[in-house]
């Protein structure tokens, strides 16, 4: 994988680059201080990784990243600061990760093993689904995979996912959560619930031919609406 590095603090640049280069085989293809720079050289240059700063002259780190998603080829953006109240903009820009300064050397480690197991080649070529999601928690973006959702439940205007261990709360609609996920395994089986249908473990008849489903390693219950039943059984060849 190839990357560039926008910091405009010298010596944290510099930190960042020998732990980069000592706990991964991503390449530093060149490094800046200035956003508007950044912007001429992936013109001209195509990367797979920006490890960019938010607070950089000329254009700053959220500016340009907003420009670099407007790209055909959008290379993954590991947002490294110091203010920790931008990660949720940062999410909302499908940020790969948040790292705060200073910087904690495990951290950057976790993050670069992420890094180089995403950049990995599918076994088959065909396979585009996304692997991860994007949660937020505690101003934290948190690289998930998505089989680690059992569900999502609106909440008003929010989503609140559901893994084994943790909860997070969605600044977003069911809707457009359950966008990013790939269908299978995720169902929308009612108005307000999205679930991973590998995680049931029971499907109990309900009241109006409707059904409840138990998940697996957790109490929770998760209804199939009446609309939805035809195709829930359609789908568990029920």
């Amino acid at each position: 994988m190839k990357a560039i590095i926008v910091e405009d603090e010298f010596l944290a640049q510099q930190e960042l680059r020998w732990m980069i280069e000592q706990h991964s085989q991503i390449a530093i293809d060149a490094c800046f201080d200035d956003g508007l720079e950044v912007l001429k050289y992936l013109q001209q240059h195509r990367v797979d990784v920006i490890f960019l700063d938010i607070n950089i002259p000329s254009l700053d780190g959220m500016m340009l990243a907003k420009n670099i998603s407007l790209f055909a080829h959008k290379p993954l953006i590991v947002f490294i600061t110091a203010w920790k109240e931008h990660a949720v903009d940062a999410f909302e820009l499908d940020a790969f990760d948040y790292i705060l300064k200073p910087y904690h050397e495990g951290r950057i480690v976790t993050m670069l093993r992420k890094l180089e197991a995403h950049g990995l080649p599918q076994k088959s070529s065909n396979n585009t689904a996304p692997q991860t999601v994007n949660l937020v928690k505690d101003e934290r973006i948190i690289v998930t995979d998505i089989q680690d959702i059992y569900y999502i439940e609106a909440s008003e205007k929010l989503s609140i996912v559901y893994t084994r261990r943790e909860t997070f709360v969605m600044s977003m609609s069911i809707s457009e959560f359950c966008n990013r996920l790939p269908d299978p395994p995720f169902f929308r089986c009612h108005r307000s619930f999205c679930v991973n249908i590998s995680k049931i473990r029971e499907i109990e008849p309900w009241f109006n031919n409707t059904y409840v489903l138990k998940l697996r390693d957790m109490a929770a219950q998760v209804p199939v609406s009446r609309s939805r039943v035809k195709t829930f059984r359609q789908l568990m060849r029920l």
